[in-house]
């Protein structure tokens, strides 16, 4: 037995259940307005920030020791502690790209299934999403939104070859897999003569989505409907899966419908989390929280459908040769980022 090598994991083992503990502090806080109600505030003693809050003094209290203690915020050692202006970004601006609030609620929602988990490990079952807790939705949304925000329609359609162009020219879009619509109306508004339409099979998703589009003034050319993505209609210009095509029980499946369902000299745009091709390039803080949410959430709703799970950390060698054996003669990765790859799809 190596001591050093034993109490180096101890140490790992105790940051692990303190940043579990914390990272359902952190939804919490997110969710009472703690973090906002410091932002740009300055030192806050516990009495003045449930003050700001409508919040009980004792609790603000050990929440801001458990907060300093993590390192989220900084303690002043006179009662004070403060929320410094670049964790206020991560904690509170979800126009930023490195937002990261919404993956606490959708982590803190993904645990809430352990019991199922435990169950489906026994049996290979699947779970869908929408078996999953209530906040899991909202998290998911929250968690892809500010990449979505500041990438989708400003690099990620512009690398596509032509696409741009055909867009502003009126191209047809499906987006498939929509979920709540955040990739959707983005498209939607950055491009009003084209024609946008988001599917997904989650019934209640699909009514978000259109309540979505309704308040940004999007619902007179912005359609959702529920269909899963071997079975939507019509012919498009451009088909994208944001964050999704992993998630389906038969990829190939939904992308031999993409490839026939494209126009002639359109494309696809497959948005996946990024990933190397062998485990060994994953083992990093994204691939374990990719690898984390896949085990609960990616693979098990794969397997609700079928008995074929990409996972999400599939890799571009995988999705190419999904894509290929589907009928796309060109596929490349056209963009990048910390958390998302970004390949495009040609006949």
């Amino acid at each position: 037995m190596n001591e050093q090598e034993l109490m180096t994991f101890v140490g790992k083992g105790v940051g692990d259940v303190a940043a579990m503990v914390n990272g359902a502090l952190v939804a919490l806080g997110d969710r009472l307005g703690l973090y906002v109600a410091m932002r740009d505030a300055g030192p806050a003693t516990a009495e003045e920030l449930a003050r700001r809050t409508d919040t009980a003094e004792r609790y603000v209290r050990e929440w801001l020791a458990a907060q300093a203690a993590s390192g989220f915020l900084r303690y002043l050692g006179d009662g004070r502690y403060l929320l410094p202006a670049e964790q206020a970004v991560v904690l509170t601006d979800e126009t930023s790209p490195v937002c990261l609030i919404g993956a606490f609620q959708l982590a803190s929602a993904t645990v809430q299934s352990t019991d199922r988990l435990v169950e489906a490990f026994r049996t290979g079952q699947g779970i869908g999403w929408g078996e999953h807790h209530h906040e899991l939705f909202p998290g998911c949304e929250r968690f892809f939104a500010p990449g979505y925000r500041n990438h989708l329609v400003t690099t990620w359609i512009p690398a596509l070859d032509g696409a741009d162009a055909a867009l502003r020219a009126g191209a047809a879009v499906a987006d498939v897999g929509c979920g709540h619509g955040v990739s959707t109306l983005l498209m939607a508004q950055a491009y009003p003569t084209a024609t946008v339409t988001g599917y997904d099979p989650h019934p209640d998703s699909v009514a978000t989505a259109r309540k979505r589009a309704a308040e940004a003034g999007l619902a007179d050319r912005t359609r959702f409907e529920v269909a899963a993505a071997t079975d939507y209609p019509g012919r498009y210009d451009l088909i994208t899966f944001c964050d999704s095509l992993h998630d389906m029980g038969d990829p190939a499946a939904a992308a031999r419908h993409a490839r026939a369902a494209l126009r002639p000299g359109g494309r696809a745009m497959v948005v996946e989390p990024m990933a190397g091709d062998r485990v060994e390039e994953n083992l990093n803080p994204v691939g374990a929280a990719y690898y984390g949410f896949s085990t609960f959430l990616c693979t098990p709703n794969a397997l609700a459908q079928s008995t074929t799970a990409l996972g999400a950390q599939a890799g571009e060698a995988r999705l190419r040769d999904v894509l290929t054996d589907a009928g796309f003669g060109t596929v490349r990765r056209v963009a990048e980022t910390p958390f998302n790859m970004v390949l495009e799809a040609r006949a």
